[in-house]
Parts: structure tokens; sequence; C-alpha cells
């Protein structure tokens, strides 16, 4: 299992990376949704590495909504809510997108919800490293 938190956290890594450099370079609406594709897979492997993170530590959880339920109250994520509203998005830009919701999204990305992937991301490399990971 462990290796599968290790993997996990090195793509959550790569991706929370890329999204940093698409949210800080972007220029045009080209560029906003390439950085929303971005912020999509940043989404996904943050989830994911909760789920296996918490898995790791005898946690169950089955969804998005529930992983971040335990993450917050495990301490690898400071505002819950946030994570909904970031859920949101991400399921309205999957859903329904449209150019103007796509605008308002990519500020939110860049306000809020990079710093909340960063936030779990340094985390989950404290608890790594505390637990010898």
């Amino acid at each position: 299992m462990r290796e599968r938190v290790k993997k996990y956290f090195e793509n959550f890594q790569k991706a929370l990376r890329n999204l940093k450099i698409g949210v800080e370079t972007s220029e045009n609406d080209l560029d906003i949704d390439g950085t929303l594709k971005r912020f999509e897979l940043c989404y996904e492997l943050a989830w994911k590495l909760i789920k296996v993170y918490l898995e790791d530590l005898g946690i169950i959880c089955r969804n998005p909504r529930d992983c971040f339920k335990q993450a917050f109250q495990n301490d690898l994520i400071h505002d819950v809510e946030k994570w909904y509203q970031l859920l949101e998005d991400r399921n309205l830009l999957v859903h329904t997108y449209t150019f103007e919701e796509s605008k308002e999204v990519f500020e939110r990305v860049k306000l809020e919800y990079l710093s909340l992937f960063e936030h779990l991301f340094n985390k989950v490399r404290e608890q790594l490293e505390e637990r010898n990971l």
C-alpha cells in the first residue's frame, strides 16, 4: 500500500507543478482551457491521493466528498467547504462547460484552489516524512 501512496504523491506533485505553471503563465483563452484541464487532473490525483493515504491509515472512503470529510478530520486539509466547492467547480467544467463559467472557475483556481492543493501537498509530505515513507 505504501508504494501506492508514494506513487500517487509523486504524480500529484507533478500535476500540481504543471497547474502552477499554467496559472502563472496563462495569457489567452487557449492557455486558460489548458490550465483548466490541468486543474481537472490535479483534482483527480488529489482526491485519489487522499483516498489511498487514508486507506494506508485504515480509513476507508469511497467517493471524493467522503474523502474530503475524512481528510479534514485527519488534518490533511483545513477547509472542507472549499474542497466541496472545488468538487462542484470540477463537475461544472466536465458536465456544463461554457466559456463564461470556465473564466470564473479559472479565477477560483488561481485565487483559491491552487493554495488548497499546495496545502494538501505540504501536509501529506510532512506526514510521509514523519512516518518515514
